[in-house]
């Protein structure tokens, strides 16, 4: 058999399948490459379901009514200019014009009618059912091109599509098929960057159906084994997702079905690609993302990005609604999601959908969604997002220390009483909104759905303590095995997972609260408390252990490509050091585990030791990091407490000073003030001095040190139990650690240095990444002490 004849049965089989799930079958003589519609659906549709729309607009154009139609809705797609960013924008274009309708003098048009929130209007479900659904292979697109162009047909191929989908008329998406017998999935992908293009190459115009915002809205590369999306074809500069399952050992790409009828990629055509699934992607899913963006002399830009879900994204926001409907309130759900998954997207789907959400009743299945952030990103991200779905404002709201929003507490409870769909709060709020809905009988009675998002600051000091006040489970294990209180002097963070977990374990489970959890690190207790027994009819037990709900593993991203795999390349730094002092009475016995901590803190303060290994990152720096991503690199300095931060940051200056060293600056983060006292290894000089991060970061000029180091002011960022999780700087290229890390907070900590980082051109391009050990600890033995790697 010819490639021609794989491809063809590949293709037919996709058709056929599809018209079994409701697809109408199309021909490509019914699509006009001018409009790039299929220009009958879309008449059909609007006379069809808007009877009395159409005869107003018939009677201001009584002649070629249908003409001036078609005219009218092409000049609303054409509005979609690639550049703009504001709102009015995302009322152009193909997803517009499906979301947003079209107005014509006094007629107003719907184009598409998405699945109504509940069923309680039979109109609005007729229009529902009757919009036209079609797919059609061998679609010649362009309309600089036909095939009697041509004598031998190559120019006509070279602007075919395999197949294209339409819903009323308005293309939604295109698909390049190729057969693995002779071509894999790049073949495809090589075709949409080279022959796919947004303008024709003899012309230099227009190609309406691959144009972004105008055209197609997603484009699918696909093969017997893998799936490759973009939302944006440009060239060679076209960035694919990959869109597929993974494995069932955690891996990229897709099992291979048993059954040899089966194609391991069907589940694009049989699940995601159904006629009621698209539908709800274009209507919940589906929107324009604007992001601001800053050059490396500080030149600011926007850009708008389309986002349409991968895989894993719709596969859980779908079944999470799904479940809301069919297990109802009271459940809870554990989403592991590896950093890279797009978790942000995720969340803001699943909030919003499931505040939407209606049960049989016709009645809200959640009167409120509380969202637990503290990412500032995460906020306006919902607002945004969410007003392209409603089109209104006041859906989101966040709880606040605006005077002029009120207290705290006043807006937590008008808008828990107005039960407003979405509500945002920190995780400092989180347990103030459960106790004032314990407290109102009224609240009480409602159903609330709860989605905390992993990526939070740690809190330590005074915070931790007032947090254990409200947290009435008793302790916190520390990760010394203190408490709390104990955990805020040895200056180890209570984590966001720490405060949730204690939270729900104080609490009996309320049949009214429907529990979230996204998180790429699930500690135990964390696990224990989401995770579902894979045989719930049984108790917990070694062969029945509570596991996510849905996983998204870290393997499956690095392998993708979304994430980079941090122990690739990283340098365990021994650091070989003696005490010279002996100790006074040698025979006095001590307490070993005091001893060493004693120890091991003296050592690791002294200020030669911290000076060696400053010398020892800033030359590893300066030699090996500083140049890459044109001179944007950075890099984390993990040190073990607050003091050794400030050490480190005196350290830094002093050296750089010392040696005349150029954009290599040193910012540090460490939580409240510190002070040394005589007990501190060469203290003298630091003695009655208050160090805060304020005062220490002389370069901020009032700026958050997220947004300031992501400047070219600073190159390195000195942390203590601050920025380890919930912080996203892709231009990270290096991570010197000096503390001990393990289990959890050894992989959210390494994890801050996974993110790829994407040029100007969007194409995507994996920094080189470099992890140095420099921590030791002293380790007693059955005579003596000595260090240990």
């Amino acid at each position: 058999m010819t490639d021609t004849t794989h491809e063809s049965v590949f293709q037919a089989d996709i058709v056929t399948q599809m018209q079994a799930h409701g697809w109408q079958v199309g021909h490509a003589s019914g699509y006009q490459a001018e409009t790039a519609l299929y220009e009958q659906d879309v008449l059909d549709f609007v006379q069809t379901t808007q009877p009395q729309e159409w005869e107003k607009f018939c009677r201001t154009f009584p002649i070629d009514s249908e003409r001036h139609f078609v005219a009218a809705l092409v000049k609303q797609l054409n509005k979609a200019d690639e550049h703009a960013t504001d709102r009015a924008s995302r009322t152009y274009g193909t997803l517009g014009v499906l979301r947003h309708g079209l107005k014509i003098r006094n007629a107003r048009f719907d184009l598409c009618q998405f699945k109504p929130e509940h069923s309680l209007n039979p109109e609005t479900m007729a229009r529902y059912e009757a919009n036209i659904c079609r797919v059609v292979p061998e679609v010649v697109y362009s309309p600089h091109t036909s095939i009697k162009d041509s004598t031998d047909g190559k120019v006509a191929k070279r602007n075919r599509i395999d197949v294209v989908l339409f819903v009323n008329g308005l293309p939604v998406t295109t698909m390049e098929l190729k057969s693995e017998f002779k071509q894999a999935v790049q073949n495809a992908i090589t075709q949409y960057k080279k022959t796919r293009l947004p303008k024709d190459l003899d012309t230099k115009k227009p190609e309406p159906l691959l144009t972004f915002k105008r055209g197609a809205l997603v484009h699918f590369a696909v093969s017997q084994y893998e799936v490759y999306m973009t939302t944006k074809l440009a060239g060679d500069s076209t960035y694919f997702l990959p869109f597929n399952k993974g494995t069932s050992d955690g891996g990229a790409g897709n099992d291979i079905p048993d059954d040899i009828s089966q194609y391991a990629t069907d589940y694009l055509w049989n699940e995601v690609l159904t006629p009621e699934n698209l539908l709800a992607i274009l209507g919940h899913f589906m929107h324009l993302q604007i992001d601001e963006e800053e050059d490396a002399i500080g030149r600011k830009s926007k850009k708008e990005i389309m986002m349409f879900p991968r895989y894993h994204q719709w596969d859980v926001v779908t079944k999470l609604v799904n479940a809301a409907i069919n297990e109802g309130a009271g459940q809870k759900y554990l989403i592991q999601h590896s950093a890279g998954s797009g978790k942000s997207n995720s969340i803001a789907w699943t909030a919003h959908q499931l505040s939407t959400l209606y049960n049989s009743d016709g009645d809200k299945q959640f009167h409120s969604v509380i969202v637990i952030t503290d990412r500032t990103v995460l906020d306006d991200q919902l607002q945004d997002t969410i007003y392209q779905f409603e089109h209104a404002d006041g859906v989101v709201g966040k709880i606040n220390r605006k005077e002029s929003d009120g207290s705290k507490s006043e807006q937590l409870a008008a808008a828990l009483v107005n039960s407003q769909p979405i509500i945002i709060v920190t995780i400092q709020t989180f347990p103030f909104v459960l106790k004032a809905i314990e407290d109102s009988s009224v609240l009480k009675s409602r159903r609330y759905a709860i989605i905390a998002d992993e990526a939070h600051s740690s809190q330590t000091g005074s915070t931790a303590r007032q947090l254990k006040e409200v947290l009435v489970s008793g302790d916190i294990e520390s990760k010394q095995g203190g408490t709390v209180d104990n955990a805020a002097e040895n200056d180890a963070p209570l984590s966001s997972e720490d405060i949730l977990d204690a939270t729900l374990a104080a609490r009996r489970s309320s049949p009214n609260l429907s529990y979230y959890a996204f998180t790429a690190t699930p500690k135990p207790k964390t696990i224990e408390l989401f995770g579902r027994l894979p045989n719930p009819d049984l108790p917990a037990s070694k062969d029945n252990l509570p596991a996510a709900y849905h996983v998204y593993s870290m393997r499956q991203a690095i392998e993708e490509g979304f994430i980079l795999d941090v122990l690739k390349n990283y340098t365990n730094y021994k650091v070989v050091y003696q005490l010279k002092q002996k100790l006074a009475a040698a025979d006095d016995e001590v307490d070993t585990r005091r001893a060493k901590i004693k120890l091991n803190n003296w050592v690791r303060l002294h200020e030669h030791n911290i000076a060696q290994k400053v010398k020892i990152i800033i030359e590893h720096f300066n030699d090996n990091i500083k140049g890459l991503l044109g001179g944007q690199a950075k890099a984390m300095v993990v040190t073990g407490s607050r003091k050794e931060a400030v050490r480190y940051k005196l350290a830094f200056d002093n050296y750089i000073a010392e040696n005349g060293y150029h954009r290599i600056n040193a910012m540090v983060a460490f939580s409240g003030e510190v002070t040394f006292n005589d007990n501190d290894p060469d203290s003298g000089a630091l003695l009655g001095e208050k160090f805060t991060e304020h005062n220490m970061n002389i370069g901020l000029k009032g700026r958050d040190l997220r947004k300031a180091f992501d400047s070219d002011d600073y190159q390195v960022m000195l942390v203590a139990n601050k920025f380890q999780t919930g912080f996203d700087q892709p231009k990270l290229c290096a991570m010197y650690v000096d503390k001990k890390l393990t289990g959890v907070d050894c992989v959210q900590t390494l994890s801050r240095l996974n993110r790829t980082y994407r040029a100007k051109q969007r194409a995507a391009r994996l920094c080189s990444i470099s992890l140095m050990i420099l921590t030791i600890f002293l380790k007693p033995s059955s005579h003596t002490m000595r260090p240990q790697p």
